[in-house]
């Protein structure tokens, strides 16, 4: 299995060892939305949905689970999150969700942006399914990151 770095020669999954990588700024842009009906959105857009404020939750939900995510995703290295922003916008067809992670660190955080926006997204879910459960998480997927080896990447 060459050209897998999480697996080894055997086939056995592994951690990678970064420990001889060079500390850089890195971070990662990934974005994501919820699909919703306009009986939610304009729930949203009055601030009238019953468990609270949806956007607020859900980007505290997005940072938290940014630091998370060595506990979710097996084989992603904890590592020092140093700022995490996680931006939701209302649209006429529901919830745009975007991340931004930040490190100083071995490794990128590409998983860290990904799963802020997946919870955050989650989160819009769960505040809404009372209204209407047939909200639509699409569309997640990583814009760009910076520093490391590779240098910038961008979609």
């Amino acid at each position: 299995m060459t050209g897998f770095s999480h697996v080894d020669d055997s086939g056995a999954a592994r951690m990678v060892d970064v420990a001889d990588k060079d500390v850089t700024v890195r971070t990662a842009k990934a974005t994501g939305r919820v699909d919703l009906s306009p009986e939610v959105v304009a729930l949203l857009r009055s601030g009238e949905v019953a468990k609270g404020d949806v956007l607020a939750v859900a980007r505290v939900a997005g940072i938290m689970a940014a630091k998370r995510t060595p506990d979710l995703v097996p084989l992603c290295h904890p590592i020092a999150v140093h700022g995490v922003i996680v931006d939701l916008r209302v649209d006429d067809s529901g919830v745009a969700v975007a991340a931004e992670v930040r490190t100083a660190d071995r490794t990128g955080v590409e998983m860290e942006a990904l799963t802020a926006v997946t919870v955050a997204c989650l989160t819009v879910v769960d505040m809404t399914k009372a209204v209407d459960p047939r909200g639509v998480i699409t569309a997640v997927q990583v814009e760009s990151k910076t520093g490391g080896k590779t240098g910038p990447w961008a979609r």
